[in-house]
């Protein structure tokens, strides 16, 4: 944090202080509003507000009350119970009621005094909350995956980029030891020469109730919409049991789950897959209910680099299990010409077996580490720095996630240029890469 800012914080803080008073003041202030308990001082600390409490949401809640820089001042959902939820758990954690709770996300994103944002809302919804917060000159934590096309994806990573600011993809595994272990092995060469990614994730569901119903006295399902078409409520819909797997939403797990072991695949690959590829496969997709993504996917990524990803819906085939050790519903193995990598939320499994423990030499090339990934954001916002998931990067893996999307969809193998980020010569593909907004939503 700047001199400026730090000075800036102060006269806001006193200018308050002074408005409300002496008769204002609590009796005994809790040790956290002095800097106390480890906590920083409130000039520097960093204040964040929380746009989408749900599931995942109230778990980045959590961390982020629990991180020592940070100061959760406002909460905001379509959802009054989980909201008023979100602003009772922050009330409680401060001993106090100085959170604000809103159901319209601009309300948050137009205040002066917050520094950040951390956006878990619906897939539908995450890149006009995080431009939002973004051109308000915010930085942006943003839950897994990125944007419902790949326009949305462009339109965020150039607003980050002309803001300057601080931008975390909530790809949380590069802040877990054995993913960077798996890629650092990998990129110092360990394994030989790279020339096949394994990458498997949880497929998405299928069914879901058609009938239509009352839509819950709880729920502003006309902002819950928002940007996607018009559709009656139906029992349910705005659950995640649902709503992760309706393409109207969301790209399905493909994207949504699938971006963890494929952000770790371009972590370890680097630059070999920026190249031009060929990408074939097959998918499987629902016929009946609401939820109409892939449950179900075969995908083999031919770079011109010479590094052949292939991505397989969970499980696994029986072989990829038996090669290399690892029973997990996700992971992603690296193997080269000299041995093999492969890394899940639960271990790490090589060949040379030796390779998964060794402690790399000083001289070896490293790779951002972060033990912590909420933290590492409220670290980088603090201290205007890049985080451990950077947006281009970030960008780069999401992309990967919607190309495959449309090769299955389109059912014919498909040409794809990452660093031009279209189909050359493809229009019909190059027409998925974007889709219209309900009005009056818009990215620009």
């Amino acid at each position: 944090m700047t001199r400026q800012r730090r000075i800036s914080r102060r006269r806001f803080l006193g200018t308050s202080l002074a408005a409300t008073g002496a008769a204002a003041f609590p009796a005994i202030i809790p040790a956290t509003a002095l800097g106390m308990n480890n906590r920083a001082a409130p000039s520097e600390r960093v204040v964040i507000g929380a746009i989408g409490v749900g599931d995942r949401g109230a778990h980045l809640l959590g961390e982020t009350l629990q991180s020592p820089g940070a100061q959760v001042v406002a909460v905001c959902d379509v959802k009054r119970d989980r909201l008023e939820t979100a602003a009772q758990t922050v009330n409680r954690h401060y001993e106090n009621q100085g959170c604000a709770a809103y159901n319209d996300h601009e309300l948050l994103t137009a205040r002066g005094d917050i520094d950040a944002v951390i956006v878990a809302s619906c897939d539908h919804w995450h890149v006009l909350h995080a431009l939002a917060a973004v051109r308000t000159g915010k930085g942006v934590y943003l839950e897994k995956p990125m944007g419902v096309t790949v326009q949305e994806d462009q339109a965020l990573r150039e607003a980050v980029h002309k803001h300057n600011a601080v931008f975390q993809f909530g790809t949380q595994q590069r802040s877990d030891k054995k993913f960077r272990q798996a890629c650092e092995l990998v990129r110092n060469g360990y394994i030989g020469k790279l020339h096949t990614i394994y990458v498997w994730a949880p497929p998405s569901v299928a069914g879901g109730p058609t009938e239509q119903a009352p839509v819950p006295e709880t729920l502003d399902y006309d902002r819950w919409l928002g940007p996607a078409p018009f559709t009656p409520y139906t029992l349910e819909r705005e659950s995640n049991k649902w709503w992760w797997h309706i393409s109207d939403y969301a790209v399905g797990f493909i994207a949504g789950w699938g971006i963890h072991p494929v952000d770790i695949a371009f972590w370890g690959a680097g630059e070999l897959l920026s190249a031009p590829c060929w990408i074939d496969g097959v998918g499987r997709f629902p016929t009946e209910g609401v939820c109409n993504c892939a449950t179900d996917w075969k995908i083999t990524c031919a770079y011109d680099s010479g590094v052949t990803v292939e991505y397989r819906a969970e499980p696994a085939p029986v072989d990829w299990q038996r090669r290399f050790r690892a029973d997990a519903g996700h992971g992603t193995a690296f193997v080269g010409d000299e041995g093999w990598v492969c890394v899940n939320r639960r271990e790490i499994t090589s060949e040379p077996e030796s390779l998964a423990a060794m402690t790399l030499p000083d001289s070896a090339q490293r790779l951002y580490e972060s033990r912590h990934h909420v933290r590492n954001f409220v670290e980088c916002v603090r201290e205007k720095r890049d985080t451990v998931s950077p947006i281009d990067e970030s960008v780069a893996g999401d992309l990967f996630c919607h190309a495959c999307d449309i090769a299955i969809r389109a059912a014919r193998p498909l040409r794809f240029d990452p660093r031009r980020e279209v189909f050359p010569d493809d229009a019909a593909a190059n027409q998925r890469l974007s889709r219209p907004m309900r009005a009056p939503w818009k990215l620009a």
